[in-house]
């Protein structure tokens, strides 16, 4: 399960979830290439609007406070551990 943090497309995820992440990728990098489309097939694989239009908030509120961090210079955390790399993970993670 937390491939996601590395390579979501390697999770083993619902073909819901599988559309979400690509939602969400196409919403941060290209957002004006997003179209009705994009909506159809989220709502295709099971999700309503209530759903669709709460996961835009949530990613279009990652990449605004991602952004402000970044346009600040704000230092990560030392003492917050990569997801990938958490120590409560066994090996088959």
């Amino acid at each position: 399960m937390h491939h996601i943090a590395s390579d979501w497309r390697r999770a083993d995820l619902q073909k819901a979830d599988r559309a979400l992440c690509a939602y969400a990728i196409k919403l941060t990098k290209s957002p004006t290439s997003t179209c009705e489309e994009d909506i159809v097939a989220l709502r295709q694989r099971g999700l309503d609007d209530r759903a669709i239009h709460d996961a835009t908030q949530v990613i279009g509120y990652f990449n605004y406070i991602n952004r402000v961090a970044e346009g600040l210079h704000v230092e990560q955390e030392d003492f917050i551990r990569p997801w990938e790399k958490s120590p409560y993970l066994g090996d088959d993670y």
